[in-house]
């Protein structure tokens, strides 16, 4: 018989799958220059994320869009 902890770990483990499902895997290999704005994008982005396309300024930018905030 599961008590209201067991319940809750359940629970909190769905959430916490289900929030990392979402979160982008880039894989292949790195653009050298923004998809979106054509500046370049720094060596340690391109490392640090394999298969970028966005430079971090349009990657915030993306990320605003997506989360549902809308440009003035």
């Amino acid at each position: 018989m599961s008590d209201i902890c067991d319940d809750a770990d359940v629970v909190i483990e769905e959430a916490l799958n289900r929030s990392l499902s979402k979160i982008p895997r880039y894989t292949g290999i790195s653009a050298t220059e923004c998809c979106e704005c054509g500046e370049e994008i720094p060596e340690g982005r391109r490392v640090a994320i394999p298969g970028v396309t966005l430079c971090t300024p349009c990657a915030e930018r993306e990320a605003l869009v997506r989360g549902g905030v809308r440009r003035g």
